[in-house]
């Protein structure tokens, strides 16, 4: 054998031991993230904001981008819009807003160390408060939370009854070790496609359009921190006659009793029967 052929030789075997080191890493030693959550992540932007805001708009209009063009590649972001009452004044009432997520919001604003609640306020993931006009600051927040570690929600639903019943079966997976001894799981139901002309208050004379408005919140129960299964049951829940049911999103989530932090969340759109 000739110098050349066995310097070909000699390459050609450094090569295949390289490639076959290669191929074990990868398959002995995946990145946590792939083993710990196969899918996308999801994260939830709770954007709590009112009618009667004069700087409310613009952030509801960004959370209607996000949920429509879903523009973080690889990240999938449930955006909720859960208007306050304490803006209902001078002579407007925001008909979707309720003491129940203002009563929400201040809960955030204790565990996050604000100094009041305010509008508008997006909270990521129950970990992080921004400004909800900065929306370079919320993208920023969406990536951060997207690496953490999530619990896999499986959301099932039959269609809805004729009286507005919605049925459906969560399934979760194992819960992220970060969380403590209480996780709860919720059901909240959002319409989109909602809005009219503001007649009085700071936005007299505009025409306000919404992305997925929350209209009800429901506690289902309290997930395991143990096992491979955090949650598997089955619920139901009575929808409002006025609400469109092609509007409707149905978004369960699994949120952390003392933290805040979300460590799951899952949508789906409830079909009519």
């Amino acid at each position: 054998m000739n110098v050349p052929t066995r310097l070909a030789v000699k390459y050609f075997r450094s090569f295949a031991l390289g490639l076959a080191l290669l191929v074990s890493w990868n398959v002995s030693a995946p990145n946590n993230r792939s083993q710990a959550q196969t899918r996308p992540p999801s994260v939830l932007v709770e954007l709590f904001t009112s009618e009667g805001c004069s700087s409310c708009p613009p952030a509801d209009e960004f959370l209607a981008r996000l949920n429509r063009e879903q523009p973080l590649g690889g990240i999938t972001v449930i955006g909720i819009e859960e208007h306050v009452d304490y803006w209902n004044h001078d002579g407007w009432i925001d008909p979707y807003s309720s003491a129940e997520w203002t009563s929400r919001q201040v809960t955030y604003v204790d565990r996050l160390k604000e100094n009041s609640p305010y509008t508008p306020q997006a909270v990521i993931d129950g970990q992080r408060s921004v400004v909800g006009v900065h929306e370079r600051e919320i993208v920023q927040a969406i990536r951060q939370s997207a690496q953490q570690p999530q619990a896999e929600i499986e959301l099932t639903m039959e269609p809805l009854t004729s009286d507005g019943t919605l049925k459906l079966h969560v399934h979760a997976g194992s819960l992220p070790t970060a969380a403590s001894d209480s996780a709860e799981v919720w059901l909240a139901i959002a319409e989109k496609d909602l809005g009219q002309k503001v007649s009085q208050g700071e936005n007299a004379g505009r025409e306000l359009r919404h992305s997925a408005v929350l209209r009800s919140l429901k506690k289902l129960g309290t997930a395991s921190t143990n096992g491979e299964t955090a949650f598997d049951a089955s619920a139901q829940a009575k929808l409002n006659r006025d609400w469109k049911s092609q509007n409707l999103e149905a978004v369960v989530f699994l949120q952390d009793k003392k933290s805040k932090r979300i460590l799951g969340v899952a949508m789906a759109h409830p079909l009519a029967s």
